[in-house]
């Protein structure tokens, strides 16, 4: 079986992957990602919560700024950058 595509020459505009919820989904990512670095340190993380209650985001993001592991200090000043948390 031969399976032929073209393209049409006359194409302006570039193709584009990136979709609207990308930011999004970025953000959760990292999230989710700094939810499991804590989970390693005993503490538990409430996803929806981080999201919406900027008072409880600013208390998991301190308690894993003075981690000791590089690590979740990283991903705390990454999240805290993405959420726009002070």
């Amino acid at each position: 079986m031969v399976v032929r595509v073209s393209v049409e020459s006359d194409m302006t505009e570039p193709m584009n992957a990136a979709t609207d919820h990308e930011p999004d989904a970025l953000e959760l990512a990292s999230i989710i990602e700094f939810k499991w670095l804590l989970a390693g340190e005993g503490v538990h993380v409430h996803v929806e919560r981080l999201q919406n209650d900027a008072e409880y985001a600013r208390g998991c993001l301190a308690r894993a700024e003075a981690s000791p592991r590089e690590a979740v200090r990283r991903a705390a000043r990454r999240l805290r950058e993405r959420l726009g948390v002070d």
